[in-house]
């Protein structure tokens, strides 16, 4: 009988995911990845929703759809970060915010904000 295959690891799916994307936009989702990665080492990345998500003890962040090229939506879906004040973050739901970026350029100037609200967001769940 063969031995069955052993599910894949986070990173391993990370990857697979990483592969089935247009070549065109794997630029701007590797630059948002490499941002949040750097700004809170405690984050762990997975694939959960069909797409790259970040957590430390509890989900912090997770792409949405990425069906247009160069056109970035990420969900904060941590209930706390409805209490961190930032341009970037839009919608007024009662448990998530969303940040939309459009553009490598846009991605670039959000850098320093984005990091800000990715370690508010670890912060709050250590208190």
């Amino acid at each position: 009988m063969a031995k069955a295959r052993s599910k894949a690891t986070e990173a391993e799916q990370v990857n697979d995911w990483m592969d089935k994307l247009d070549a065109s936009f794997k630029p701007s989702i590797n630059a948002v990845r490499k941002i949040i990665r750097t700004a809170a080492a405690k984050l762990t990345e997975r694939i959960k929703w069909n797409a790259p998500s970040y957590y430390y003890k509890e989900d912090i962040v997770t792409f949405g759809p990425t069906k247009v090229k160069d056109k970035i939506i990420l969900v904060f879906h941590h209930p706390g970060i409805v209490k961190i004040r930032s341009e970037l973050l839009q919608g007024t739901y009662k448990d998530r915010r969303l940040v939309y970026l459009n553009s490598i350029k846009e991605i670039k100037d959000a850098q320093k904000e984005l990091e800000i609200i990715i370690k508010e967001s670890v912060a709050m769940i250590d208190k």
